[in-house]
């Protein structure tokens, strides 16, 4: 029976949960608005990961400025996260945006201004 988690699942787990604790407690840099870890992909040795962000604006610029400051910052995250980790390892980090949260949103407006204009269509042809 095989296992139900690898081990790398297992640590972008972690690194998830570690990672948004330090953003929430440890930056104070005034240009990452909220962030929100919705993923980390850590390469197969452990070496690297990439962390998937998102954030409660939308400005592509102010986007682009937040990654900016977080990549800057990926060495002191680094550092902290190899104080609160008990591997042998720490990854190398990569801060990304996730826009998957905003196209959901996206999507489900089109399909709800879908059915709203269907069920408009077929008022008017009732009356």
């Amino acid at each position: 029976m095989g296992k139900e988690f690898s081990r790398t699942d297992r640590f972008s787990q972690q690194l998830q949960r570690e990672v948004a604790q330090i953003l929430q407690r440890e930056i104070k840099d005034p240009r990452v608005v909220m962030p929100t870890i919705s993923d980390v992909e850590v390469s197969r040795d452990l070496a690297y990961a990439k962390v998937f962000v998102t954030f409660l604006n939308d400005d592509q610029d102010e986007v682009k400025e937040a990654l900016q400051v977080l990549n800057d910052a990926a060495g002191f995250i680094r550092t902290l996260l190899g104080k609160r980790l008990k591997a042998r390892i720490t990854p190398n980090l990569r801060f990304e945006h996730d826009s998957s949260l905003n196209e959901g949103i996206r999507m489900s407006k089109l399909v709800n201004e879908a059915i709203a204009s269907d069920e408009a269509r077929k008022n008017k042809s009732e009356k």
